[in-house]
């Protein structure tokens, strides 16, 4: 897949601005469409849109289901405008930097809970005609989705190992019997996740009208307190008695952590006897073939991972001790692309890499990532150097949601003063100021098709912005725009650099 020279900005949607809490599919989203649009951006990059929930921090790297998405998107201001809902959407929240999940989710959950009533006493029988196509038509995930989520507040926990045995095991008389017991919760999530794709579709259609196109983001892999572990156990390598993990997935140290990560999702069962394990085999083609629905362009988390994944024993504390183990790599690829025809995928091929994952990656044809934050070592060989971008059908960052935030970064304590002298010498300037301005020019004007910029190094943001540390627990995934932060001046100076830099269509 060749990427035309444009440019783009990443930002998740619950980092959209608004009176909300925190982002949703509402009117802040289609302005920040025309933001993108008048800034003569072509792409939108968002992190994983499924489910998450406070046993994770509310990272969307862990959501409990991957084909579900996250109910806080959900508009209510969208939602009041349709004739059956009775409710109120409430107060305005305070705007600020950062998002209050906890808050958000009590003031949002009991009016979802009533407009779910309202909608099927009042609706219209055209509207109710939708939710169940809707139903049927996704009930391979929604119905195990639905049922899961209902179960995990009914016995105050998402991990399926602590439900009663028959529960756990999927036996079909329970199953039946909880289906019955739970019918009105179960109804109440179909129907949240019935608002939610209904927006997210008039949401990318709006997106794709104003020339935006929307990166999205899959994670490689799954947690175990998750609808599809629970529901797809063999896709997965767990003790046959137990069905805990054998091992979990995560990272040798890095440029992250010196301890490596130690994720403690289970790793893929891909071999069953001596072939294959078709089951998740087929489970990868139907997970890629719905987000490829959602979004234009699929940004694959841990790529590396599909050649050969670092295993950790489960019993094991850090990620030190682990091993690299062979994945299917290209077997796996081929059999996705015999289904669905072109891979519109983007490899994230950051970390360990070896010949082996860039003989991967290239002999799919799937652009990978370059980050400047990486290049400035003092070695002038440095892969991330944009003077060492041998191919230029790749996207550039100068940062993405693991890293500080540009100037975070360069102002902080990450490099000392000699690294900063270098990068400015790299960059053929002498002045500290507007370091965000600097880097972000030097991304448009390398040779790598695609440059994306994340929006607090637009805003020259610091350090108490960034997304995600890497290696913490708490505290993540919180920064919000305030609205009218992108000024007009930032629009225009966007505008005229994409012009300069030739990352602007004619009637862009």
């Amino acid at each position: 897949m060749n990427l035309e020279r444009s440019s783009g900005i990443l930002l998740h949607i619950t980092s959209l601005p608004g009176t909300h809490g925190l982002g949703t599919l509402g009117a802040e989203a289609l302005a920040f469409a025309d933001t993108l649009k008048t800034a003569g951006q072509r792409y939108w990059q968002i992190l994983p849109i499924g489910p998450v929930g406070k046993a994770f921090d509310y990272s969307p790297y862990a959501s409990s289901s991957t084909f579900a998405g996250n109910w806080l998107f959900i508009s209510l201001e969208k939602l009041s405008q349709k004739k059956w809902f009775a409710g109120d959407p409430g107060d305005a929240f305070p705007e600020g930097n950062f998002a209050d999940f906890d808050r958000v989710i009590a003031h949002k959950r009991p009016i979802l809970d009533k407009a779910c009533d309202d909608f099927f006493s009042k609706a219209g029988g055209d509207e109710k005609q939708e939710y169940e196509r809707f139903c049927k038509s996704e009930s391979s995930w929604l119905d195990d989705f639905a049922l899961y989520s209902s179960l995990t507040q009914e016995l105050s926990t998402g991990n399926w190992l602590e439900w009663e045995p028959v529960l756990s095991r999927r036996n079909p008389k329970a199953l039946s019997h909880w289906e019955k017991r739970l019918a009105h919760g179960i109804r109440f999530h179909k129907f949240l996740q019935y608002l939610f794709f209904t927006q997210w579709a008039e949401f990318k259609h709006y997106c794709n009208s104003r020339g935006v196109r929307i990166i999205g983001d899959i994670p490689i892999y799954i947690t175990l307190e998750s609808a599809d572990a629970w529901a797809n156990p063999d896709i997965l390598l767990l003790d046959e008695k137990t069905r805990k993990p054998v091992s979990v997935a995560g990272v040798p140290p890095d440029y992250f952590s010196e301890t490596g990560q130690r994720w403690g999702n289970p790793v893929y069962r891909w071999k069953k006897g001596r072939g294959p394990n078709s089951a998740a085999f087929r489970w990868w083609v139907k997970r890629i073939a719905h987000l490829c629905k959602l979004v234009d362009l699929t940004r694959i988390d841990h790529f590396r991972g599909f050649e050969a994944y670092w295993a950790i024993s489960a019993e094991e504390k850090t990620a030190v001790r682990g091993k690299w183990i062979k994945a299917p790599g290209a077997q796996l690829f081929h059999t996705i692309r015999d289904k669905l025809g072109r891979l519109p995928l983007i490899a994230e091929d950051l970390g360990v890499i070896t010949p082996e994952v860039e003989k991967l990656r290239d002999g799919l044809g799937l652009p990978g990532m370059r980050i400047l934050q990486f290049a400035f070592d003092f070695n002038n060989k440095n892969f991330y150097l944009p003077h060492n971008i041998d191919n230029r059908n790749c996207i550039l960052y100068t940062g993405t949601h693991d890293n500080n935030t540009t100037n975070g970064w360069f102002y902080g304590r990450e490099i000392d003063d000699n690294a900063r002298k270098y990068v400015l010498e790299y960059l053929g300037v002498d002045d500290y100021s507007d370091f965000h301005w600097k880097l972000i020019r030097q991304a448009y004007r390398s040779v790598a098709n695609v440059v994306i910029i994340p929006a607090q190094d637009i805003l020259g943001f610091g350090e108490e912005f960034r997304m995600n540390r890497p290696g913490t627990a708490e505290g993540n995934w919180r920064w919000k725009l305030v609205r009218e932060s992108i000024t007009g001046d930032i629009i225009e100076r966007l505008r005229r650099m994409g012009h300069i830099y030739d990352r602007i269509r004619d009637d862009g």
